[in-house]
């Protein structure tokens, strides 16, 4: 047999060579590298216990099933990507969200959670408060406790931190020492547990059997045949685990290799122990899965060649075998009876509930006899109706079910639905927006209001309310906020405000959202006053976060806000609802805090807030308290600005120690608060300073970098406070310091040093020659280069600062050294240049300019204003503009080429520059002027009459307004081309509806109306008459008002007639405005060519029976008398029948109308005799003080008020006495109303009209003085 095998082995090793030999290497090994195992770095098995990669299905290569030709994922994903940025690039500019604006920074509000709600001290009294609010000590621990973890959690990462760090260093140490560690080989999925025979070697060392307690019932390694009596009970041995002890006995179900029976398999047994491990008390520690599960380790369900199990009768105690699908539903269902395969957690999961049924068993009687005293205790019987309280888990266990639970049943769909189209809102309310559905969902569910609760009803209110505000129409809207405000103390500040916060908070909130939800709360805090105190925090959250809001309006509203809660609530509630806030953990929470803070001391006084700024400013346990207090102390000083003058030593005092303080942060934020308090103090309270100038003055000379930046700031705000005499020596002091930090890289100490040499220079005691020598040099060195131009802020600074020394030191110093870098390279760079040229020239003019400098600068702005590309061409023009005017008459030599660059780029093909040398000429046409250069200007009106066919509007406005700008100078009889042939080429313009060439073009028609009108015909002059009164639609009040001021030079040039004419049919036309527009022009053209030409037509046109004609009559009469004024007494009289029959109207506008024409009328002609005619009209006016309408009842008073000028307080007292003591209340409220306002107005003149009265024996009511006047 011997030969034979050895053939065989021989045979299969030629094989093998033959294989190895096809497998060798065919290419070429200068490229591929042939040396070593060629499967090196390919994983060679499959690890069992490995984690499965996660593999993103739309990026695998693999091609999907039913996948369509199209373009590769990764190229639709691009496409997707670049769309959806292209849309949000779109919409960022249009969008209205306040998210969509905000910096990260500001995004924190939303993390910002509304506590809940708070105790009342003040509404207690000796009550103990209600254990579900939250009292001042609970909100303090619970701060504390924060604080607390944020600091351990701070250390604990510091500690790792340095530990790594530690490591590396101990690594880079050993690594050259190191001798390479062989590469662990790759687990098989037979090999052993690695890590597990690591922590067993460990174990081995550590600890011995021996060291264990005794185990009652003991298992042995090798007996492994079930026995009856070996129940799960008893304590297990220390059994460890060996790959061969497959065999399972009953104490040990819980081994992981055991052999698998019908209702237990392999994979989902617990894992026991190894034969290594440390012990563990098997079947009661929470067993952990080693060993992912694997397809190769399940056992089928139907075991029909398993080994045979035991009889399915169980025999005593223990039951190993059970008929399939019998025990797994009973109450303690044993673990080889299920029919199906169970997880470990189900299993502990059993195992607990039945120990937990255990232990809550009921008592015996026996139990109880041995727990409780034999004497003195009765047994009761349990009452009929008594039921044990069964929890549905517990039921659920004890009553189980003998069959499975039924399956979920899939519902049929209902086709009808629309589940993207939200219900329409019943009742009429505004329609809704997808993220208000969960706020306002209810709403849509149709629910008889009369079955629900009170509290029900009013939270359904309140939504429906704040609905119409947040979604409604204008009138809706004023209903329901009106509603609001009434019924806010009915509605109970919890409610309301339960609904109106949650809302602020929402983060797809819009602008308008928010302010108009704001002004709500506005509204509500003044009805509900002292209620609001329980919810002072959680407004204050909502509210604080618009204090640092970029817009401005936002910022005034939240201060307004507080401002009201902190008069409502009381200065102990908000310092209740915000200290805890003061030295939160979140800078955020801090800085709002800070701010609202201030808000609460300028609505409450400063001194009431005082002692507590104190306290905080000195606390020792937190340097956030301290930090958060200063800063306080700075948005005081901020907001209200020189109002801190009377407490300004209280505050520097309360800060001063900070200057000194350990933490860096509170350091600079007391120097910042100490530049705030100058600031606002300025040029006031340098006493106040006296004892912060030292620590100051060490300060700047040992800090670097954002310290030193704000101790600079705090010097530079305090030295203007100073006498010249100090102010010139500590700023030459600070300048070295200054001027060694011109060359720091940092832009924040670059602004804070500009703003300290603007504030030296602009001292009384520094004197000229000094900044010359000393400062100049090194400042233009460092601060004038181009990258200074690109940062907005610098840029403004720098500019400013220039300014200031220019001031100092005369034009022509700053100019000379800057005029050449109106050449440079850099737009932004030329553009921060002209805009220093042209404010210092601007305030300096240019008298010390030579003839040189003359002649660089001229050059200079004109190359600049060539190069421009940019669109912000304001400052260029603006710069031409200054320096031109400033150099008057000296620019006379340059006028023709300046001209010539003029008239060169209104011929260029890009609109832009055409528009800029049309603008230019209107800023230069008055030096034009000045230099006698008339033809010139004359050339360039026939020039730009030329381009009058200009097809943009924004170049056509210029045109337009340079064409005016060389009218007015040049006048209307040298003006080329004539009036005659401009104004019938402007007629056309007048139709074009873009707001610039609207405005230019009414503004140089109507000039040319009121100076050179007889140019003109007169047809020509009624066809523009047409073109105007559509420019009464206009949208811009400006263009309006020169319209209608048009009409008066056009009505005083050709007559009133024809103007009066047109503009009375337009009083026919529906829209309001343009009526209004018209009635203004009525009574400019009384005005103009007197009331008599104009009355006669106005009154006639009454008689038309439309109510438009007729309030246009009516109002045109009130424009009409305002206008004219003394002059109104010759027609009064001719104008009171029609407007007795406009009081009498029954429609309200015409009896308002009305009354606005007394008013003026009788303030026209008080003093002037017409009293019967007054009286008269007052008879007709005094009925309608018991109207509604708020317009209506304005008019009224007004009219009443313009009464007593002319009448005089008496006559209308006369009128009030009648009604002031009236049975009824609103009869009473109307007549005190008018009384109250004729008190403020003529106090003095009402003396004399009292009634006589007796005199009393405490009272004199005699007027001695008065008899012996009259």
């Amino acid at each position: 047999m011997d030969p034979e095998i050895a053939k065989t082995q021989e045979e299969r090793k030629k094989m093998e060579q033959q294989i190895a030999s096809l497998s060798t290497v065919t290419f070429d090994t200068e490229f591929y590298d042939s040396t070593g195992n060629r499967y090196e770095g390919y994983v060679s098995s499959i690890a069992v216990t490995e984690e499965e990669e996660t593999v993103d299905p739309s990026l695998s290569d693999v091609p999907r099933r039913l996948a369509s030709y199209t373009a590769p994922q990764s190229l639709m994903k691009d496409i997707a990507g670049s769309a959806e940025e292209h849309d949000n690039n779109n919409n960022s500019s249009g969008s209205r969200k306040i998210i969509d604006r905000e910096d990260e920074y500001r995004r924190r509000r939303l993390n910002q959670v509304l506590s809940p709600d708070r105790v009342d001290a003040f509404a207690l009294g000796d009550k103990t408060p209600d254990p579900s609010v939250r009292t001042y000590a609970e909100i303090m621990r619970e701060q504390s406790l924060k604080r607390e973890t944020e600091e351990t959690l701070r250390e604990i990462g510091k500690k790792k931190k340095e530990e790594e760090e530690e490591k590396e260093r101990g690594r880079g140490r050993k690594v050259e020492d190191q001798v390479p560690a062989p590469v662990p080989k790759r687990r098989n999925r037979w090999d052993q547990n690695q890590d597990v025979d690591a922590a067993s070697k460990k174990a081995k060392t550590s600890s011995s059997d021996w060291d264990m307690p005794d185990s009652t019932p003991g298992i042995g390694r090798w007996d492994a045949t079930p026995t009856p009596g070996r129940i799960g009970d008893a304590t297990p041995s220390l059994s460890r685990r060996n790959r061969w002890d497959e065999t399972p006995t009953p104490g040990r179900v819980a081994d992981a290799d055991a052999t698998p029976s019908a209702g237990v398999t392999p994979a989902a047994t617990p894992s026991g122990m190894t034969w290594d491990s440390t012990p563990k008390l098997a079947g009661l520690a929470t067993p952990t899965p080693k060993r992912q599960r694997s397809r190769w380790d399940e056992t089928p369900m139907s075991m029909g060649s398993a080994t045979p199990m035991p009889g399915v009768t169980p025999s005593g105690i223990y039951t190993p075998g059970v008929t399939p699908h019998g025990g797994g539903e009973l109450a303690t269902p044993t673990p080889g009876a299920f029919s199906q395969a169970i997880t470990p957690e189900q299993y502990n999961l059993m195992r607990w509930e039945k120990d937990i049924e255990e232990r809550n068993r009921p008592l015996s009687d026996e139990e109880l006899d041995s727990m409780f005293p034999q004497e003195g205790y009765k047994i009761l019987d349990p009452p009929a109706s008594y039921v044990p309280i069964r929890t549905p888990a517990r039921k659920l266990l004890q009553t189980p079910t003998p069959l499975g639970t039924p399956l979920y049943q899939i519902p049929e769909e209902n086709r009808g639905q629309q589940f993207d189209v939200p219900k329409e809102a019943a009742g009429g309310l505004p329609g809704m927006k997808p993220e208000d559905m969960q706020y306002f969902g209810p709403l849509l569910n149709e629910v008889d209001e009369e079955t629900l609760s009170p509290d029900e009803q009013k939270e359904r209110k309140i939504m429906k309310l704040l609905l119409k505000v947040k979604n409604g129409t204008p009138p809706q809207r004023k209903t329901a906020l009106r509603q609001l405000t009434d019924k806010a103390r009915d509605f109970g500040a919890g409610p309301l405000f339960g609904r109106i916060l949650p809302l602020l908070m929402q983060p797809t909130l819009e602008d308008q959202e928010r302010h108009l939800l704001v002004k709500v709360i506005d509204r509500v805090l003044y009805k509900l006053d002292e209620l609001v105190r329980p919810f002072v925090h959680k407004i204050l959250v909502v509210i604080e976060p618009l204090l640092i809001d970029e817009d401005y309006y936002a910022r005034v509203e939240g201060r307004e806000i507080i401002s009201n809660l902190s008069k409502a609530a009381g200065l102990a509630t908000m310092i209740a609802a915000m200290r805890p806030d003061i030295d939160n953990i979140d800078e955020y929470v801090r800085n709002t805090t800070a701010r609202a803070f201030s808000v609460v001391a300028s609505a409450l006084g400063i001194p009431a807030l005082l002692p507590f700024l104190k306290a905080v400013c000195q606390s020792k346990k937190s340097w956030q308290a301290r930090h958060t207090g200063i800063k306080i102390v700075q948005q005081i000083a901020i907001l209200i600005g020189c109002a801190v003058l009377p407490h300004l030593k209280s505050l520097v005092e309360i800060i001063e120690h900070g200057l000194v303080d350990e933490n860096q942060k509170v350091r600079t934020i007391t120097a910042l608060s100490l530049a705030a308090l100058a600031e606002a103090s300025a040029p006031y309270g340098i006493e106040s300073f006296d004892s912060v100038l030292k620590p100051l003055w060490k300060g700047i000379r040992s800090h670097r970098g954002k310290v030193l930046a704000a101790f600079l700031k705090a010097i530079g705000f305090i030295i203007p406070l100073m006498d010249a005499i100090y102010a010139s020596y500590y700023t030459k002091e600070v300048m070295f310091i200054l001027i060694r930090e011109f060359q720091s890289p940092d832009e924040e100490m670059k602004k804070i040093v500009l703003k300290v040499v603007k504030q030296c220079v602009s001292t009384e005691g520094v004197e000229a020659d000094y900044i010359r020598s000393d400062i100049l040099p090194e400042f233009f060195k460092n601060f004038w280069v181009r990258r200074m131009a690109l940062d907005r802020r610098n840029y403004r600074q720098l500019v400013e600062t220039t300014v200031e020394i220019a001031n100092k030191v005369g034009v022509a110093d700053i100019v000379g050294r800057i005029v050449e870098d109106l050449k440079d390279e850099s737009e932004p760079y030329r553009r921060m240049v002209m805009e220093t040229i042209e404010k210092v020239v601007a305030n300096l003019g240019a008298s010390d300019i030579d003839a040189r400098l003359e002649e660089l600068l001229i050059d200079g702005i004109l190359y600049a204003f060539q190069e421009q590309t940019s669109d912000d061409a304001n400052v260029m023009l603006n710069g031409f503009g200054a320096v031109v005017n400033a150099l008057g008459q000296r620019v006379k030599p340059y006028l023709p080429q300046i001209c010539g660059t003029i008239k060169w780029r209104l011929n260029n093909k890009s609109a832009k520059v055409r528009q800029q040398a049309a603008d230019l000429i209107s800023r230069i046409a008055v030096v034009m002027k000045q230099c006698q250069e008339e033809q010139l200007m004359g050339h360039l009106g026939v020039v730009l009459y030329e381009y009058l066919g200009e097809e943009y509007p924004e170049v056509l406005g210029s045109i337009l307004g340079a064409l005016k700008a060389i009218v007015n100078v040049i006048g209307m009889t040298k003006m080329t081309p004539p009036i005659k042939d401009l104004l019938p080429r402007l007629t056309p313009i007048l139709k074009n509806r873009h707001e610039k060439v609207q405005e230019n073009c009414i503004d140089l028609v109507g000039r040319i109306a009121d100076r050179g009108a007889e140019f003109v015909p007169a047809r020509e002059w009624m066809r523009i008459c047409f073109e105007l009164l559509e420019m009464l639609k206009a949208h811009k009040k400006g263009i309006r008002r020169a319209t209608v001021n048009t009409f008066g030079y056009i009505a005083k040039a050709i007559g009133p007639q024809d103007v009066l004419a047109t503009l009375l049919n337009n009083l026919k036309v529906q829209e309001r405005q343009n009526r209004v527009c018209t009635t203004v022009a009525i009574a400019i053209v009384a005005e103009t060519c007197s009331p008599f030409t104009v009355l006669p037509a106005l009154m006639n046109e009454y008689r038309v029976p439309e109510l438009n004609v007729q309030n246009g009559v009516l109002k045109s009469l009130s424009f009409l008398f305002e206008y004219i004024g003394e002059m109104g007494k010759d027609y009064i009289y001719a104008v009171t029948p029609l407007l007795e029959d406009a009081l009498m109207d029954r429609d309200l506008v015409h009896r308002q109308t009305a009354a606005s024409a007394v008013k003026h009328m009788a303030l026209g002609v008080a003093g002037l005799g017409c009293e019967d005619a007054l009286v008269h009209l007052l008879n007709y006016v005094w009925p309608n003080i018991f109207e509604t309408s708020p317009h209506v009842i304005n008019a009224v008073m007004e009219a009443i008020e313009g009464m007593r000028v002319a009448l005089g307080a008496a006559a209308i007292l006369n009128y009030c006495l009648q009604g002031l003591f009236h049975p009824a209340r609103k009869v009473r409220e109307v007549y005190w109303k008018i009384y109250n306002s004729l008190y403020i107005g003529a106090q003095d003149a009402l003396v004399a009209a009292y009634p006589v009265l007796e005199d009393e024996e405490s009272n004199v009511f005699s007027r001695p003085e008065l008899v012996m006047f009259v």
